[in-house]
């Protein structure tokens, strides 16, 4: 099973499945997930082939479904569950597919369409650092400054890097294998009719105009919501802006 990241509450709300991008970990998560628990108790999980979780060759959206249904059992189910970007469309299909597991869906920055991006160049800047000069995280972020000039990036990177084992904490190979399954969305029928939300970055393009029939078609009950100020890793960029409008949706579609 997938490694968790359990944050207890005291509060009655149901609990919510935080579900990291493409790079990321559930640490990403600790103070959002962390200031969220005052709600409910809150679950952040490392997907396949990141952080502490298990590698595996194949990373396709059924198959992480698959992983955070598998998560939602063992806690008894169903939860609340949010996802961002890569976690958004696992999270998608898992509503698509096991809608009995899913209570209500946050999806952020992401829509259910195939990309014509890549994002293979920070895997690129992740292996050519030079992981032997590596005594402590600056010395990562220093390098990787060479080809990723954003601060927020290189911060948000070196979170999946294993200073003692000098290694990093992502299955580079697996994930540039599987890049065009990321960057795509499986074709499937049916839809889920509970409370959604659409939360993107007012600054990123993720979600467009044009992905709003699409996005209507498989969640006609979704709800739109843009952040000022941010791009695509808004929780990052705007983190008390992004934090207060989950809270807002999970109240008010009680």
């Amino acid at each position: 099973m997938l490694n968790t990241l359990f944050t207890h509450s005291t509060g009655t709300a149901p609990h919510l499945l935080i579900v990291h991008g493409l790079y990321g970990s559930g640490r990403n998560w600790g103070v959002i997930g962390k200031r969220l628990s005052d709600r409910g108790p809150v679950t952040a999980v490392d997907m396949r082939n990141h952080g502490d979780s298990f590698w595996s060759d194949s990373h396709g959206y059924p198959d992480m479904a698959d992983d955070l249904a598998e998560v939602i059992a063992a806690q008894g189910g169903p939860m609340d569950v949010l996802g961002h970007s890569m976690g958004g469309k696992a999270a998608m299909v898992l509503a698509l597919t096991r809608p009995e597991l899913v209570n209500r869906l946050i999806v952020a920055d992401i829509a259910p369409v195939a990309y014509g991006h890549s994002q293979i160049q920070f895997i690129e800047a992740m292996r050519a650092v030079d992981l032997s000069r590596v005594e402590k995280r600056s010395d990562a972020v220093e390098q990787l400054a060479a080809t990723v000039p954003d601060p927020t990036l290189q911060a948000f990177f070196t979170q999946s890097l294993d200073l003692k084992a000098k290694r990093w904490k992502l299955n580079l190979e697996a994930l540039t294998e599987e890049m065009p399954k990321i960057l795509g969305f499986p074709e499937i029928a049916g839809s889920f009719d509970k409370p959604t939300l659409f939360l993107s970055g007012a600054e990123s393009d993720y979600i467009a105009a044009d992905h709003r029939p699409a996005i209507k078609r498989l969640f006609p009950k979704a709800r739109f919501a843009k952040i000022p100020g941010a791009g695509h890793w808004l929780h990052a960029e705007r983190p008390r802006e992004f934090e207060a409008s989950v809270r807002a949706f999970l109240d008010l579609s009680q």
